[in-house]
């Protein structure tokens, strides 16, 4: 596994420079990637699924697009779909049909509503180390290119420990851990913590804590696995932030809507927009309940 990691590191890391002005057509289009300096490569994990992984992704492209920076989503949780399920879309092409030589890096990069250009992973992708040199080198070739493109790549990775999400998460700048308070969270997030830290080389983990009610079960969450993670494995983890339990988000799922673009001044929203605020600032922002959420804990509406 180690290898495979040492691999996909060296895909990431590689510069190659690609002509042109833009992808796709019409309003599609974004500009080159100016300077040397490569993107920033994020992977956004968790434990397990249905802690809103996603949903964060692809909300924070679109905070981190409202601070004017450039990005692209990597949906690498195998054959879920699950960017394409969020913004309404439906993807004909995937990442694994850049092996076409027919097909480049502007066919696949797709460009959905409210800004998020993203690239759909596709089955296929889980068997990325199984292809043949040749096949490695064409995507290699073709999606370096992604650098002229964004300022920061997102990796939506799958949940758990599978080789695969590690694979990813190992090869990535930076890793976002994304859990819930509930206890079967808490103990995947640390069974990722522990995969993490055993393989990488320098461990750059930060923690974010979903649906949370108050700031006493923040400091809570935050402290067990912090406390845990450096007496057992070694490593120190910072909380970048947390999200509010937010009937708004709820609804924007539902609705396949981001709330940062359906509801951008509800909690969750502010929240998400603290957090992007803290991978380009370096400084995480403190997000209050204000009346609404003092109202919320005192009358709990059920919308």
């Amino acid at each position: 596994m180690n290898d495979q990691a040492t691999r996909l590191r060296r895909m990431i890391e590689d510069k190659h420079a690609v002509n042109g002005t833009g992808f796709g057509t019409g309003n599609n289009k974004i500009g080159q990637r100016a300077g040397k300096t490569g993107p920033r490569t994020i992977a956004i994990t968790s434990g397990k699924g249905g802690v809103g992984k996603t949903n964060l992704t692809v909300n924070l492209a679109i905070a981190l697009g409202n601070m004017g920076k450039r990005v692209i989503i990597i949906d690498a949780d195998m054959g879920m779909a699950n960017v394409d399920i969020l913004l309404g879309t439906t993807s004909r092409v995937n990442l694994m049909s850049l092996l076409n030589p027919d097909v480049v890096l502007e066919d696949v990069l797709l460009r959905g509503p409210y800004g998020v250009s993203y690239i759909s992973g596709g089955s296929g992708l889980e068997h990325a180390m199984e292809m043949t040199v040749a096949e490695r080198e064409i995507l290699f070739q073709k999606l370096a290119a992604c650098e002229d493109w964004a300022d920061i790549i997102l990796i939506d990775t799958g949940a758990g420990i599978g080789n695969n999400v590690l694979d990813f998460i190992v090869s990535a700048d930076e890793v976002l851990l994304i859990t819930t308070p509930e206890p079967t969270a808490l103990t995947d997030a640390y069974a990722v913590m522990k995969g993490y830290s055993s393989i990488a080389d320098q461990p750059n983990l930060k923690l974010i804590v979903n649906r949370v009610i108050d700031e006493p079960e923040i400091r809570e969450v935050v402290g067990t696995l912090s406390r845990t993670a450096e007496r057992f494995l070694k490593i120190s983890v910072e909380c970048l932030g947390y999200i509010y339990d937010d009937q708004m988000m709820i609804k924007s799922v539902r609705q396949q809507v981001p709330v940062m673009a359906g509801h951008p001044d509800a909690i969750s929203s502010r929240c998400i927009a603290s957090i992007a605020s803290g991978l380009i600032n370096g400084q995480r922002e403190k997000v209050k309940l204000g009346w609404r959420g003092f109202l919320k804990k005192i009358f709990k509406p059920s919308y």
